[in-house]
């Protein structure tokens, strides 16, 4: 006889726990997104098409919803980077992954203060979580765009991603939100390129 673990209504209940799990988190990025952590915990469960019992099940806190939507986004950022890298010429990657830096900068803005704001998770940890994640990546970028030659040596991956932070809240003060930061993120790119004695990109 099959375990009990491997009968179909034990790997159909996984798959919709799985499944109620992953409907949780994108509704709960987009509310905690327009709302702050003022986001009602219950209209995330009903946006979400389950019951406020299994929201609980998966995310027994509010911090703990909150590290998993920031998680998932830094993560899905990382696996960009490495699906780039094996795409195209390394500038052109940079600026692509950089382009969607920008936009999830943007789109989550103000969502890792709100993990400041709450006592269940220490923000130090997710902090830690986030270099070991992310910076990697993004340096893989950002070093092979130096070894070809395409981007200046004297700059390092943490200054490139503040740059493109601060291009992000600019555009938002500036009420720009519908609007493409694309030129201002241009004008950072051309910044970065390597350029030869007389001041011309190699």
């Amino acid at each position: 006889m099959p375990s009990e673990t491997n009968t179909p209504s034990r790997r159909a209940r996984r798959s919709d726990a799985r499944l109620n799990r992953e409907r949780l988190v994108a509704v709960a990025r987009d509310a905690f997104t327009e709302h702050g952590q003022n986001a009602s915990l219950i209209d995330i469960a009903r946006r979400a098409g389950v019951g406020s019992g299994t929201l609980y099940r998966h995310f027994p806190t509010r911090a703990g919803l909150l590290v998993e939507v920031y998680k998932r986004g830094i993560q899905a950022l990382a696996e960009l980077a490495e699906r780039l890298r094996e795409k195209g010429p390394p500038l052109e990657a940079l600026t692509t992954w950089l382009e969607a830096f920008d936009e999830y900068t943007t789109t989550s803005r103000g969502l890792k203060g709100l993990l400041a704001t709450v006592d269940d998770e220490p923000c130090d940890d997710v902090d830690a979580w986030w270099r070991a994640t992310l910076l990697p990546a993004a340096t893989r970028l950002v070093e092979d765009a130096q070894r070809c030659g395409a981007v200046r040596r004297d700059v390092t991956t943490l200054q490139v991603l503040r740059l493109v932070n601060a291009v992000a809240l600019a555009h938002e003060q500036a009420g720009l939100d519908d609007q493409r930061a694309g030129p201002l993120l241009d004008v950072v790119v051309d910044g970065l390129r390597h350029t030869d004695e007389d001041g011309d990109p190699t």
